[in-house]
């Protein structure tokens, strides 16, 4: 797949605004000022940009725990993500999801999730809601490597299989489940192999390398679209911090490991491989470097002075 100057310019943008968005809430959190608990995606944009880039508006994600990238990337506003982790009233959930609950189904983004694998088995309900309707909808599901350990990443597998549903299970293996290596953890080291038990496509790519992301997830998207059945993307990718923000992620992992990733940046990787094939030029790049940051600005201030949830609405949504 040729992918155009457009194409790339577009997916350095999006991994742009994750990137500024993650380090913003960092210092944010740092400060004091955000409330809750966040995990940030920083070292992993390529993914969720590479991915979403192929989706509708009306295609459905189901995310994680680190799933802020996976919001913006699907087209949630990034004055909406940041006013939910704000608590405030004009969040995408209206401050009661907060970093691992936000929810946008106007933007077809299905929900972050504190419970690890759990969105496995939702998205192949909401595949099976458009298999149904006939509604042309693909639905692609984010998760690590940890829940590919769990119970659910099988059943789930299995149902999309056994009912040829329209999902792509995106697996963003970043070596860690918290602490937990993925080498202590299983003897099955290679994810995207364990697609052959369900008779389904199974594909490993370079989660760091943003345009073959998006050749996967666009074959995988096209292949759901037509009818074709599920498939099952393993994204060998790193996040550069900790689990979560205060886990300073190096008692567990060795600071050359973390330097060795940290050179593939795949922002970094992206801008100079265009540059050098001469796809972009560093002034378009730059560009969209301030255009990033008036962005970021006006998300920050929009969360900063939007109210807080008024307490007589508490009950609201409750069933």
């Amino acid at each position: 797949m040729k992918i155009d100057k457009q194409t790339v310019l577009e997916l350095y943008r999006t991994m742009t605004r994750l990137r500024e968005f993650e380090m913003k809430i960092q210092e944010l959190y740092r400060s004091g000022v955000l409330p809750g608990f966040v995990h940030l995606y920083v070292g992993e944009e390529a993914v969720a940009a590479g991915v979403c880039a192929n989706l509708s508006k009306t295609d459905m994600v189901w995310s994680t725990h680190r799933g802020h990238g996976h919001a913006l990337a699907k087209g949630v506003p990034g004055r909406q993500v940041m006013a939910e982790l704000w608590g405030k009233a004009t969040g995408c959930s209206a401050g009661r999801g907060g970093s691992m609950h936000m929810y946008a189904p106007g933007c077809g983004f299905m929900g972050t999730n504190g419970i690890v694998g759990s969105g496995i088995t939702m998205s192949a309900g909401g595949a099976l809601s458009a298999q149904l309707r006939k509604s042309g909808q693909v639905t692609v599901c984010f998760f690590g490597d940890g829940a590919s350990n769990s119970g659910s990443f099988y059943e789930g597998l299995n149902l999309a299989s056994v009912w040829n549903l329209p999902v792509v299970y995106v697996c963003e293996n970043n070596l860690y489940a918290t602490e937990m290596s993925l080498e202590r953890a299983t003897k099955s080291l290679d994810i995207a192999a364990r697609a052959a038990i369900f008779k389904m496509p199974g594909v490993t790519v370079d989660g760091s390398d943003a345009r073959r992301v998006y050749e996967a997830a666009g074959e995988a998207i096209s292949r759901a679209r037509k009818d074709g059945g599920p498939t099952l993307i393993e994204c060998k990718t790193y996040r550069f911090h900790g689990h979560h923000e205060g886990d300073p992620g190096t008692h567990y992992r060795s600071k050359e490991e973390i330097e060795s990733w940290k050179k593939r940046d795949p922002i970094k990787a992206l801008r100079e491989s265009s540059m050098a094939e001469k796809v972009a030029g560093a002034d378009e790049f730059d560009a969209i470097d301030r255009e990033t940051q008036a962005w970021l600005e006006d998300a920050v201030e929009f969360g900063r002075v939007s109210p807080e949830p008024d307490p007589e609405t508490a009950l609201d949504f409750v069933w």
